[in-house]
């Protein structure tokens, strides 16, 4: 499947959840991650996700497809970097 992970998490917080996240997904905007995931590697995320965040107060969403190319998606300014499968 393909996801767009967004998140709004403390400042305490944000380097934990940005390692974390470059370890699946690539990172194409500050607290935005896209890639493609199995459903089981989906599953690892979120759990951990939510072992790191403080849900009262962090917001995580995932919005998901089941291929890139189902998402119309515009852009405009410049990429902070291209996206690679290459790690």
């Amino acid at each position: 499947m393909y996801v767009v992970i967004v998140y709004d998490v403390g400042v305490e917080r944000v380097n934990k959840v940005r390692i974390y996240l470059k370890q699946y997904l690539n990172w194409v905007q500050n607290s935005v991650f896209e890639g493609e995931l199995t459903e089981s590697e989906y599953m690892r995320i979120m759990n951990r996700l939510k072992e790191i965040i403080d849900e009262s107060l962090d917001h995580v969403i995932c919005y998901k497809s089941r291929d890139k190319r189902y998402l119309d998606i515009d852009e405009a300014g410049t990429r902070k970097a291209e996206i690679s499968t290459i790690i």
